[in-house]
C-alpha cells in the first residue's frame, strides 16, 4: 500500500491528474489505432540522422506499452505528494527541467554504450519515463522512512518499499529501460542539487503557470474530501495518518488476542509437538520456577518489580501500548525485555504464548 502520500486522492494535484488522464488516454487510443503508433516510436537514429526532432516531443510523452503506462501511472500517483508540498509550478518545473536534461542524457548514454560495447542503440521505450525515474531522487532524499512491518523478523518493510518495487518492475520491463532510468536519475540529481543553477534556467514561467491555473486547473482539479478535516501539509499529515493506522492495528491485535484466548480455552493444542509444554505461557512461568529464599534487604532499597524480572531498561511508551492492548504490565515488561524493546516481536510473543 502507498502509505507516504495520505488518503486524499488527487486533491491539490491537478498536474498529476492531468498527466494520468491525458497520457493514459492517448496510450489507450494508440492501442486501438495501431497505424499511428509509428509516430510515437522513440527512434534515436531518426532523430539524429533524419532530423525528426518532433519525435522527442511525441515519443517522450506517450507510452506505447500498456504495462509501462500502468507502472508509470502508479509512480506519478504516488509522487503527487511533491505537487502538494511544493506547489504545481515547482512540480511542473522539476518535470520540465528533468525532461530536457534527460533528453540530452539519453543520447550521451547511447553513444557511450556504443563506444564501450560496440552496440548501437536504435530505439528506446516511449513515454514520460525518464522524468518519472528522476522523481526517485527527491523521494529518496526528502520523504522520511517509517517502518510498517517485518518479514521473517529481519527484513523491514517501510512506507517506501512498494514504490521501489513498482520502480523495479518498470525497470525490468524492457531491455534498454535501464538507460532511461540512469538518465532520469542523473537528471534528477543534477536538477535537485541545482548544479550550474539549472533551477533558474529550466523552469516554467509565471505566465505559463497562470494560463494553466485559469484554463487547465478548473478542468482537472479535484474537490476536497468531505470526510477529512483540514490538516497541515507535509510530514505532519504523514505522522497523523501513521498514528491512526497504529490505533487501528492495536484494535485488531486486541481482537485477535481475545479470540485466540477464547479458542485456547475451548480446545487443546494439536500437532506433533505440544509447544505449550515446551514454552509455557508468561503468566505461568513464575510458578514453574524453583522457589528461592528471599535475601534480607534494607527497607529503603526494596523494589516494586517482581524478583524474576531483569533490570534491563524498558521504554515506558512500549509498556503503555501493550497494556492498552489488554496485556498485564508484568507480561509486557518481560516480553519487551526478552525482545530487546521491539514492540512488534513483543506483541507477537504475547499473542502466541
Amino acid at each position: 500500500m502507498f502509505t507516504t502520500t495520505g488518503s486524499r486522492g488527487l486533491y491539490k494535484a491537478p498536474l498529476s491528474k492531468s498527466l494520468l488522464l491525458v497520457l493514459n488516454g492517448l496510450t489507450v487510443m494508440l492501442t486501438l489505432l495501431p497505424q499511428y503508433q509509428d509516430l510515437f516510436v522513440y527512434h534515436l537514429q531518426a532523430i539524429t540522422q533524419e532530423h525528426q526532432v518532433w519525435r522527442l516531443l511525441c515519443a517522450r510523452l506517450v507510452c506505447l506499452d500498456i504495462k509501462d503506462s500502468f507502472c508509470s501511472s502508479l509512480l506519478i500517483y504516488n509522487f503527487r505528494i511533491f505537487e502538494r508540498r511544493f506547489g504545481t509550478r515547482k512540480f511542473a518545473s522539476f518535470l520540465f527541467g528533468t525532461w530536457c536534461l534527460s533528453a540530452l542524457m539519453d543520447f550521451l548514454l547511447a553513444e557511450a554504450f556504443q563506444f564501450l560495447f560496440y552496440y548501437e542503440v536504435e530505439e528506446l521505450p516511449s513515454g514520460l519515463l525518464a522524468p518519472v525515474f528522476s522523481l526517485f531522487v527527491p523521494f529518496y532524499l526528502s520523504i522520511p522512512r517509517m517502518p510498517v512491518t517485518q518479514v521473517l523478523g529481519r527484513i523491514h518493510i517501510t512506507n517506501k518499499s512498494l514504490v521501489y518495487i513498482v520502480g523495479l518492475q518498470l525497470l525490468t520491463s524492457s531491455p534498454f529501460m535501464w538507460l532511461l532510468a540512469l538518465s532520469g536519475l542523473i537528471s534528477g540529481g543534477l536538477y535537485h542539487s541545482s548544479v550550474l543553477r539549472l533551477q533558474k534556467i529550466l523552469f516554467v514561467p509565471i505566465w505559463v503557470s497562470r494560463i494553466g491555473q485559469y484554463i487547465l486547473e478548473p478542468v482537472f482539479s479535484s474537490s476536497q474530501p468531505t470526510s477529512e478535516t483540514p490538516l497541515g501539509m507535509g510530514a505532519t499529515l504523514d505522522v497523523q495518518r501513521q498514528q491512526r493506522m497504529e490505533l487501528l492495528d492495536q484494535q485488531l491485535l486486541l481482537a485477535e488476542y481475545n479470540e485466540a484466548r477464547t479458542n485456547a480455552r475451548q480446545q487443546p493444542q494439536s500437532g506433533l509437538l505440544q509447544w505449550t509444554r515446551l514454552f509455557p505461557s508468561l503468566r505461568h512461568r513464575g510458578q514453574n520456577r524453583v522457589p528461592v529464599q528471599p535475601r534480607p534487604q534494607p527497607q529503603a532499597h526494596q523494589s516494586t518489580q517482581p524478583p524474576f524480572l531483569d533490570n534491563s531498561p524498558v521504554a515506558e511508551e512500549q509498556v503503555a501500548r501493550l497494556v492498552e492492548m489488554g496485556f498485564s504490565r508484568i507480561d509486557a515488561l518481560e516480553a519487551l525485555r526478552a525482545s530487546n524493546n521491539d514492540i512488534n516481536m513483543a506483541t507477537n510473543f504475547l499473542l502466541q504464548h
